[in-house]
């Protein structure tokens, strides 16, 4: 199994060891003992960068392993990584930003579902609890410019296999993403609309 650095720490570069490459459909895949790449999953697209010289092009995770594909073949060893920073960056900020989304609705009764923190993209789903009250954009946008200007810190606890992220005194999510260490890193969260269809609430937002 790969172990994810990323779970506890938010180092973009360090030295790896390359356990595994193989060619696959063009490029090679990378099985590394440990890695810093967020591979695409929970709602957040993968990390992208370096191992070496090679560029990693996309990274998955396969059953308990995390592969990484990259342009060019690495030899088995210890090798430097490099996640790209503004990639990452960006990811990071919509992810954190899609749970405070999800903690304002819980605080209105309702209950994510379905979390998608894609640049361009960003939309959290819900479905009414039983004492569901009335969502709206302004009073979802107003909660959360609360919670940033409070700069709430990040906190993590992994117990068991099971990681949860939460900000503050806000309900921790089980989650497996990147976050931001602080809210004060999200800069201005702009909720632009809110949809319900077949008793599903979308709320779609993006980053400034």
């Amino acid at each position: 199994m790969t172990q994810r650095l990323f779970f506890t720490h938010d180092h973009l570069t360090a030295e790896l060891e390359v356990l595994e490459c193989v060619p696959h459909e063009g490029h090679f895949a990378v099985t590394l003992q440990s890695t810093i790449f967020h591979p695409q999953g929970g709602g957040q697209p993968f990390d992208t960068g370096w191992l070496g010289d090679s560029q990693v092009i996309k990274v998955t995770q396969d059953v308990d392993r995390i592969v990484h594909y990259v342009d060019q073949p690495i030899e088995p060893g210890l090798i430097n990584a490099r996640v790209d920073e503004a990639r990452r960056t960006l990811n990071t900020r919509l992810h954190s930003a899609g749970h405070l989304i999800g903690n304002v609705g819980e605080t209105l009764g309702w209950m994510p579902i379905k979390a998608h923190h894609w640049p361009g993209e960003g939309k959290i789903t819900f479905i009414r609890g039983e004492s569901a009250q009335t969502m709206d954009a302004e009073a979802i946008q107003h909660q959360i410019n609360q919670w940033i200007a409070a700069d709430l810190p990040r906190h993590l606890a992994l117990e068991e296999g099971v990681r949860e992220v939460g900000f503050g005194d806000l309900p921790a999510y089980a989650c497996g993403g990147t976050h931001v260490q602080a809210l004060g890193a999200l800069g201005q969260v702009t909720i632009l609309a809110l949809s319900e269809k077949k008793g599903a609430l979308s709320v779609r937002y993006s980053l400034d």
